[in-house]
């Protein structure tokens, strides 16, 4: 079993707390919104053989801290984070996966510093291509408002396919808490405006892909659902296809070992050229 090293990085407005485990390429994991570096406890275990797998809680989530806590969010803050995090720990381009709003966060990192990413895998980015991402963000402010974050969280869940009756049998669950409510609570009032704000840069992402390649992931059973649905959209608007992962929007928490297997099948093709 590997070890795990835990670190601090200071970015600007931002201390950011990161673990390094494994040995090999640099494989970053950047997590969804309202989540933290634990939703990965599970699959890092089973890449750490290969990879030197990083994760981290992204600003203003769990133990990475804000300085100014008012802050408005801006996804390229959170891609410039996940830029000083490669440098801090590699000069050689790396492997990333993000999930969902880390997806958002890894494209961006792509399309502004694509000499620092390999191959990156985006799971069910948010977008704006397909219609309605303000109105289900609004749905789910409301929902907190009017029945408090832990009914908001299910319902959301509910929205994007999320169900943990199918799992792993040593899959580990999200922990109940603070932590967790306060997570929530930022991914309400910070991040999904953000997301509501933000628009890819097209242009730049078919430029990098001179030097990066691009995966657009999406979860097996989650077919009717938006998550896989958003991954549609942009598998198309970059004229690729969807790549299937086990499980739904959250597949690396319900199916860790499977997932690992999936990743690191798809990190190990070599591109047509």
């Amino acid at each position: 079993m590997s070890s795990t090293k835990s670190g601090t990085l200071r970015v600007p407005g931002a201390h950011l707390a990161y673990e390094v485990r494994g040995s090999g390429p640099v494989l970053l994991l950047i997590h969804g919104g309202g989540g933290d570096a634990r939703a990965f406890n599970g699959v890092a275990k089973h890449l750490a053989s290969q990879y030197t797998v990083v994760t981290y809680d992204r600003r203003g989530l769990s133990r990475s801290t804000l300085d100014n806590p008012e802050e408005e969010q801006q996804v390229e803050m959170h891609s410039d984070d996940a830029h000083h995090l490669l440098a801090a720990v590699t000069s050689e381009p790396a492997y990333v996966f993000g999930s969902s709003g880390g997806a958002v966060v890894g494209l961006d990192l792509v399309a502004r510093y694509p000499e620092q990413v390999r191959t990156l895998i985006a799971h069910e980015p948010p977008s704006h291509l397909l219609s309605g991402l303000e109105e289900r963000h609004d749905t789910i402010r409301e929902i907190a408002h009017r029945e408090g974050a832990t009914s908001a969280v299910q319902q959301f869940m509910a929205q994007i396919g999320v169900s943990y009756n199918d799992r792993e049998p040593d899959a580990d669950l999200p922990e109940q808490g603070e932590r967790p409510i306060q997570n929530t609570m930022f991914l309400l009032k910070r991040e999904f405006a953000m997301y509501d704000r933000y628009r890819f840069d097209f242009t730049a992402l078919r430029s990098a892909l001179v030097q990066t390649r691009l995966v657009i992931a999406a979860g097996e059973s989650g077919r009717a659902y938006v998550g896989y649905q958003n991954a549609v959209a942009m598998a198309d608007k970059l004229e690729t296809t969807v790549v299937e992962f086990p499980g739904h929007h959250v597949g690396y928490i319900s199916h860790p070992r499977a997932f690992a297997a999936k990743l690191q099948e798809v990190l190990a093709e070599i591109p047509l050229t």
